[in-house]
């Protein structure tokens, strides 16, 4: 689109951008906010700044949960927030979650992305926010936006051979993240822990050093006003579950070495799931049961004795339907959902078989070589098609509206069950209460203020 034609729409001063009617910036978002994803990138640092410093001005901003869960660290309010991580069609998308939320009055939702979904959906963090923001405009949503780095995790391979290196690169990602207003960051070094040391404290020590090095790092840089909430990791997701005496040992080494203002704000554990299920050769799904005794001591210890929000869980997607109940139950703070939302998009009866075969085809050549020898076709197929999302992003957003409608639809419905089990309904006043999201403008480059 024509960004002159945002004249009639905004104004630009010293103060930063104005909006003269959210109603005509709304109709707008479509044109521009594609305009920023696929422009070139010398152009499109810039655009991406204007559609999130419109956002801002429409009254759509990026904020921190740090408020709500110091609040749930008090007094658990009976609900478990949704972490939503978003592969592709991310606009659509994000916009179905705004819809679903102002129909039930959610506020208590995250949109997040994880460091490796970064890489294979090709959407670093300051589009990933943007396009977030964007679909906040879109629909009319005003409040506090909750956008999270997912499992910013130290791989333990990398790390084992060049500490200094790895430690550096997600020192980096935080830093590009909070720029980009992330404003929640979780950080997995899990991956650390250490088994062959004899006590559960020298265990976990790898782990809670990393983390409160990280912590330290990201109040640091975290802008005036804003207080990052801060996750930390005891469990790797797929490994044996976590205990109460693994909690204790990663917590109170954590209390006991940071010094740079307040810690975490929860802490990821380990319950029985995996990310994106396990699957069976035919390509279904193995049931999947979850400990939630495990994940109710664990939220209380949490809770009580260290003041966290509570345990978060993750890869929970693909649970049956009626096991979602239980996370508010067990005084869950926050659940981790992505795969089944991927699988709704894939699987849908309204995406074209060609396109669909398309992809996968793509997904064979190019990513044969991480095909295990004992992988069926199915298995296979499901484990790697997240990574048809990133290099095939224009086609996926090229697509029809009378194809992504229909998807959107069976989104939206999936949004709103969520929304409902996990007993977040009925959230805004909470988080208008205990969130007072701070506006931290951004400057735009000469380029883009010229074309306006």
């Amino acid at each position: 689109m024509d960004i002159k034609k945002l004249r009639d729409v905004i104004s630009v001063s010293k103060d930063g951008i104005a909006v003269k009617d959210s109603s005509k910036a709304a109709a707008m978002m479509d044109g521009l906010i594609y305009e920023a994803v696929f422009s070139p990138d010398d152009r499109k640092k810039g655009l991406l700044l204007l559609v999130k410093e419109i956002a801002k001005a429409c009254g759509a901003v990026p904020a921190s949960i740090q408020g709500l869960y110091e609040e749930m660290g008090r007094s658990y309010p009976g609900f478990t927030v949704p972490a939503m991580n978003i592969r592709g069609l991310t606009y659509d998308s994000c916009r179905a979650v705004f819809r679903k939320a102002l129909q039930q009055k959610v506020g208590a939702f995250i949109f997040e992305i994880a460091r490796s979904e970064i890489g294979y959906t090709k959407q670093r963090p300051l589009e990933y926010s943007a396009v977030v923001l964007a679909a906040a405009v879109r629909e009319g949503f005003r409040g506090p936006v909750f956008i999270q780095g997912d499992h910013f995790q130290l791989v333990r391979k990398n790390f084992l051979s060049d500490p200094a290196a790895e430690t550096g690169y997600v020192k980096g990602l935080i830093q590009e993240a909070v720029e980009a207003e992330f404003y929640n960051i979780d950080i997995d070094s899990s991956t650390l822990v250490d088994l062959e040391k004899p006590t559960l404290k020298e265990q976990q020590r790898p782990n809670f050093e990393a983390a409160a090095e990280m912590a330290k790092l990201i109040r640091e840089i975290q802008p005036k006003g804003v207080e990052v909430s801060v996750g930390g990791e005891i469990g790797e997701i797929g490994k044996k579950n976590s205990t109460p005496d693994e909690l204790h040992a990663y917590l109170g080494g954590f209390r006991e070495i940071f010094k740079s203002g307040k810690g975490l704000s929860k802490l990821s554990v380990q319950t029985g799931t995996s990310h994106g299920g396990v699957v069976l050769p035919d390509g279904s799904l193995a049931k999947v049961k979850i400990d939630f005794d495990t994940l109710r001591q664990l939220s209380e210890i949490a809770r009580k004795e260290y003041g966290l929000s509570g345990a978060v869980q993750h890869g929970a997607s693909t649970l049956p339907e009626d096991a979602f109940h239980m996370f508010p139950e067990t005084g869950t703070s926050e659940v981790h959902l992505a795969t089944g939302f991927q699988n709704i998009i894939f699987d849908s009866r309204h995406l074209p078989a060609g396109f669909r075969d398309e992809v996968y085809q793509f997904i064979r050549t190019e990513y044969a070589k991480e095909r295990k020898a004992d992988q069926t076709e199915e298995q296979f197929m499901y484990s790697t098609r997240k990574k048809g999302f990133g290099p095939n992003k224009k086609q996926w957003w090229d697509l029809g509206a009378d194809i992504r409608g229909p998807i959107m639809a069976e989104l939206e419905q999936k949004f709103g069950l969520l929304f409902q089990k996990l007993k977040v309904e009925d959230t805004v006043s909470i988080v208008s209460r205990t969130v007072k999201p701070v506006v931290v403008g951004k400057e735009l480059p000469a380029e883009v203020l010229k074309e306006l």
